[in-house]
């Protein structure tokens, strides 16, 4: 993943590359299934400081699953 985040295919690529499912992934980034699948149908986008949380996770999937599993 090169971090780039410009549409919810990204998104849902992104999820599949952490290798996590809806739920885990969007409780490991802190924000509800819905607004996940809002962001990965393209009816929201993510601003702001989940744009680069998500970059954090393209990056960086280890700590995306290491905080998914201190959420549990």
């Amino acid at each position: 993943m090169l971090g780039q985040v410009e549409s919810g295919a990204d998104i849902a690529a992104l999820r599949r590359f952490v290798g996590l499912t809806q739920s885990q992934f969007a409780l490991a980034l802190g924000i509800s299934v819905p607004t996940l699948q809002d962001w990965e149908q393209d009816r929201q986008h993510p601003e702001g400081p989940a744009i680069a949380l998500l970059r954090i996770a393209a990056r960086h999937p280890r700590i995306i699953r290491e905080n998914l599993e201190s959420a549990a």
